[in-house]
């Protein structure tokens, strides 16, 4: 038994707190990235690119506001934005993948959302590097309802 968690039960809000912050890293870090691939790198967003940014850039301020002090509700107000952005981003990769057909794609006119400027070794593209952000985020969050919420 420890002094941060005096039922015994292994949870605690320091771990919570923990948790959060691993996921407003993960947000940051990923709005970081974003800009830096368009603003020095010059590599312009398609459209479902900028429908991510949309819900990943606001979830670097809401992770920071529910830290500070923290606020076990922060995971109430992020998760919309997660799923939202989660499920553009894996519409991306299926575009990317040529999963979905032609006919229903959204990049009709400007930058095409299938071309991939970036592609590291061999399979990560910018739609999956997103795809994996929202959902390590996501993991991360509900880890901290659960630690907080027991």
């Amino acid at each position: 038994m420890n002094a941060s968690d005096p039922g015994g039960t292994g949870y605690s809000a320091d771990r919570a707190w923990t948790l959060a912050f691993l996921a407003w890293v993960i947000a940051s870090a990923s709005t970081l990235g974003a800009l830096f691939l368009s603003q020095v790198m010059g590599i312009a967003p398609c459209v479902l690119c900028w429908y991510q940014r949309i819900f990943m850039f606001p979830l670097v301020f809401v992770l920071a506001a529910g830290l500070f002090p923290f606020d076990a509700r922060l995971v109430r107000y992020a998760l919309p934005l997660i799923v939202a952005g989660w499920l553009i981003a894996l519409f991306h990769v299926l575009v990317v993948a040529g999963v979905v057909p032609e006919n229903i794609r959204p990049c009709a006119q400007g930058i095409p959302c299938k071309d991939q400027a970036i592609e590291w070794f061999g399979f990560l593209t910018i739609p999956l590097l997103s795809l994996i952000a929202f959902s390590l985020i996501g993991v991360l969050l509900i880890l901290t309802h659960f630690k907080v919420s027991k």
